[in-house]
């Protein structure tokens, strides 16, 4: 997709992969054939794979220069990092450093790394191996960690290595190399962007707020990972930490997004991957970019 410009800022989106090995009926408890058939002219074939009944989910950062600082939002899932639960994305190798370098940015340019939350496809390029050890793949970066989310893995890690090899290889070395920042609240870098808390997905999920000369948008990490949430914002993913909260959260975003005019730029929608949202009843309708 063309860069988006909010204001003076510039956009991109950095795709890492296309993944197609979630069954839509077990990822979302509700799905059902009526829904499909509802929503078939625009899930097909670029948001489901009808044959297989399986969701397609773009796995990307977003990459924001905005104010003098350069910026990546989640850092997908990585190469060489392990990954039994999810094959697809097993001791992979992407060429994402090299579309990053399309987009104009070498990895010592960013500024800072926002994770929106901790799981394994948001945190994979935090570290490349080298000589035998993970080190931060972005040098001169602040990485932006919500204290909440920390420390939730952290005891997790603690009481078994094993459960969280993602956080030994991507989030620990970048701590060790004193590169991490931690944060509570809301909290600004810059004039334009404010992170805010954003449970419920996750205990510490956040959201990253982009203000520019009046215009807005917002990057919401897996508060949403497919577009038909938009339209039954009550689904949960089966990932969802707290599903009460993630559905109250999930509302409050949409609710922004309609009433403020935000661009909405999720971690995962498919084709054009990035949206406005109007409000239709109860509900809410994308209205895509043209790609």
């Amino acid at each position: 997709m063309a860069q988006i410009g909010i204001g003076g800022a510039v956009i991109d989106r950095i795709e890492e992969s296309v993944y197609t090995d979630f069954k839509a009926a077990t990822f979302f408890s509700e799905w059902s054939p009526e829904i499909v058939a509802q929503h078939r002219s625009w899930m097909v074939p670029g948001h489901y794979d009808e044959q297989k009944g399986n969701l397609k989910l773009t796995v990307q950062s977003w990459l924001i220069r905005s104010g003098g600082h350069t910026i990546l939002v989640d850092t997908c899932v990585g190469n060489d990092k392990r990954s039994e639960d999810h094959l697809a994305w097993h001791m992979k190798s992407w060429p994402y450093l090299e579309r990053l370098a399309a987009a104009g940015v070498k990895p010592e340019q960013i500024d800072f790394v926002l994770c929106t939350h901790l799981h394994v496809d948001h945190i994979g390029w935090n570290t490349k191996r080298e000589n035998g050890r993970w080190v931060p793949t972005f040098p001169n970066a602040r990485y932006i960690f919500s204290k909440t989310e920390y420390d939730h893995y952290n005891a997790i890690y603690s009481k078994n290595p094993a459960d969280r090899p993602s956080f030994e290889d991507s989030v620990l070395p970048v701590v060790a190399a004193k590169r991490a920042e931690m944060v509570s609240g809301n909290h600004r870098i810059g004039d334009n962007l404010l992170i805010e808390p954003a449970p419920g997905h996750t205990p510490g999920h956040i959201t990253i707020k982009l203000e520019d000369d009046e215009e807005r948008a917002i990057f919401t990490g897996d508060i949403l990972h497919h577009a038909i949430q938009v339209y039954q914002p009550q689904w949960n993913s089966e990932f969802c930490f707290d599903q009460a909260q993630a559905r109250a959260t999930r509302r409050r975003v949409l609710e922004h997004c309609a009433e403020s005019g935000a661009l909405m730029l999720p971690a995962h929608f498919g084709p054009s991957y990035a949206c406005h949202i109007a409000e239709r009843g109860n509900s809410f309708v994308p209205r895509f970019l043209r790609e």
